[in-house]
């Protein structure tokens, strides 16, 4: 149990982006220790102790730069900083606990035929509830692990992001549950070789695109301690001018991006830094996307936002206020009662979530917008498109996490959103990674970590068809939990099988 739980634990830690070293394979690991240990452990509530302390670590383990931004920026000492990831570990491994003990009873009632897809569809659940109860924190997904080989992860444009990892937990879930030359681990060999097939075939398809766009991401690399400060704006400012200028002077471009908040300063209300962006803007006949602070006024005050502008060269602007704002970081849950806690981050105000996902439009480009932390949510990309989108666009500052795993774990994510949609993603943020994806998930064009540099990608591909996932998401958003349940129900009918025919004899 101990030798399982630790491969688990280090599956996790070494599957997801480290600062050490990785293998996305070896991320499999976790749903295969947590099947071993929901039906080895002598009894449930063993089971339950430990996928619990298994999930626990291998949250804790992958989320430990959770506590820089609350030290750094927060200004919260480090003995009260630390403990921010193991909290947030402790909180996730009831997911973990409660997956290990659906496992343990379907396992001990159903035969391998439907015990494998209960297991995959059980993993699925547990991972949409994981990215929408208190919020919502989809981050370690199973899927993402495998976003560095884009043909293992094409079973999202048909499944999605928590579709596929519910298949590729099934898949390691049953060798540790019936053994490694079992009927069932034969079985799911074939089926991860169709997925591998399945990848591979797609890869190789032309992406069905109608136009394509120069795109050019500049990434300023502007000192987060720095940026607020209002003697920094004009620096800020010169800075994005003059490397946008040098980046056009080598190759024209149809669009540029700055990343979120890249202009600290509320743009709408003129002044004469607005006006040199504008003058830029209009001088150099490219239309810009950036992220600046924005509001409107209401009866009780100010609503303040934070919104991404398209600026286009004759002046007009439009925009998009982030939906899905980071708790405790843009907001604070509860704040009128909660009082006594403040944000952990500093910025120019508490925002507000705004109602809109029209994209901004720009001749061909139809920008389907994603503010930093959205893009880790599968069902704002589909609202996106939903509403036509034919890019994505992911403007974002990861500065706050440092030289850590955290801008890896967040490209990886945004990157499952171009694979579910079938639209290229272009990834703008203040301090890296930079990049654009094509539609099948793999990169154009990326820049590195704490550089200023100006990105090019000449053929950002823009595409109007949309993937099985996107035209059947509600089937399969609803259709996944409901198979659980199903399954479940089968499981509940069904006897319990004599001992000598449970999986690893397993006892209830």
């Amino acid at each position: 149990m101990i030798l399982a739980a630790f491969l688990a634990v280090c599956g996790a830690w070494f599957g997801l982006a480290n600062p050490v070293a990785r293998l996305p394979l070896l991320m499999l690991l976790l749903p295969a220790g947590l099947a071993y240990l929901a039906c080895r452990a002598e009894t449930a509530r063993q089971a339950a102790k430990w996928a619990y302390w298994t999930g626990a670590l291998a949250a804790a383990g992958n989320l430990y730069w959770t506590c820089l931004p609350v030290h750094d920026f927060g200004g919260m000492p480090w003995v009260l900083a630390t403990p921010v990831p193991v909290l947030m570990g402790l909180v996730l491994g009831a997911y973990a606990a409660a997956l290990a003990l659906a496992w343990r009873f379907g396992a001990a009632r159903l035969p391998a035929w439907l015990f494998v897809p209960y297991a995959g569809a059980a993993w699925t659940v547990m991972e949409m509830l994981r990215g929408t109860l208190f919020t919502g924190f989809p981050w370690l997904t199973l899927a993402g692990a495998f976003s560095p080989w884009p043909m293992a992860i094409q079973g999202a444009a048909y499944l999605g992001a928590y579709g596929l990892s519910g298949l590729l937990a099934a898949l390691a879930a049953a060798p540790a549950v019936y053994g490694l030359f079992s009927r069932p681990t034969l079985a799911v060999i074939l089926i991860a070789a169709g997925l591998a097939f399945l990848g591979n075939r797609r890869l190789a398809d032309p992406v069905p695109k109608i136009a394509a766009a120069h795109v050019t991401i500049v990434q300023g690399n502007v000192d987060q301690s720095r940026k607020w400060a209002p003697e920094a704006e004009e620096e800020t400012v010169e800075k994005y001018i003059e490397l946008s200028r040098g980046a056009l002077s080598d190759a024209p471009s149809d669009l540029l991006i700055w990343p979120e908040t890249s202009m600290p300063f509320f743009f709408q209300d003129g002044g004469h830094l607005a006006q040199r962006v504008r003058d830029f803007v209009a001088s150099a006949g490219v239309p810009l996307v950036f992220g600046a602070p924005a509001y409107e006024r209401t009866l009780g005050g100010h609503v303040l936002y934070n919104r991404a502008f398209l600026l286009a060269p004759d002046g007009v602007t439009a925009g998009y206020d982030k939906e899905h704002l980071v708790p405790f970081g843009e907001y604070v849950p509860l704040g009128q009662y909660l009082t006594f806690i403040g944000k952990l981050v500093e910025g120019v105000g508490d925002f507000k979530p705004g109602a809109s996902a029209a994209p901004l439009r720009q001749g061909d480009l139809a920008l389907g917008t994603l503010i930093c932390y959205e893009a880790i949510f599968p069902e704002l990309a589909q609202k996106r498109v939903e509403a036509g989108a034919n890019v994505l666009v992911n403007i974002s500052n990861d500065a706050w996490f440092g030289d850590t795993a955290a801008p890896r774990q967040h490209l990886d994510l945004a990157l499952l959103r171009a694979v579910e949609q079938g639209r290229a993603l272009i990834r703008g943020t203040n301090t890296g990674i930079s990049a654009v994806i094509d539609p099948r998930g793999r990169v154009m064009a990326q820049g590195g970590l704490f550089t200023a540099l100006a990105l090019p990608c000449p053929e950002t591909p823009i595409v109007s068809e949309t993937t099985w996932y996107h035209r059947c998401y509600g089937l399969i958003t609803w259709g996944l939990p409901a198979l659980f349940v199903l399954l479940g129900l089968a499981a509940c009918l069904r006897p319990v099988r004599s001992r000598d025919r449970r999986p690893g004899g397993l006892t209830l």
